[in-house]
């Protein structure tokens, strides 16, 4: 799940990303154009309450950036409330938010 923010003090909007609560996971990280696709470099953080990942990006206006979530270190997933989504050359798609 996606949501946004868009601020007025500066061109970036605040973007929060949510893991489906339907996808179980021990760790969650969100990877996309944004961190250069690094695995490691955007760790979700695990709710206390409900136990869903969680993690909020200041993003710059005006663009789209392709995102994945990787869960358990392995498994690959879409948010399915993405603004679009395009193919990527690993034979599916990635989710796209629009700034």
């Amino acid at each position: 799940m996606l949501k946004k923010q868009f601020l007025k003090s500066k061109p970036v909007c605040k973007v929060t990303f949510t893991l489906p609560e339907q996808i179980k996971a021990e760790s969650a990280y969100l990877v996309g154009d944004f961190n250069n696709w690094d695995e490691k470099a955007t760790a979700m953080k695990k709710a206390k309450k409900g136990g869903q990942f969680s993690i909020t990006l200041e993003l710059e206006t005006g663009r789209d950036f392709q995102f994945r979530y990787l869960v358990n270190g392995t498994d690959w997933h879409n948010d399915w409330n993405a603004d679009k989504y395009v193919p990527n050359p690993f034979s599916g798609d990635n989710s796209v938010v629009t700034t």
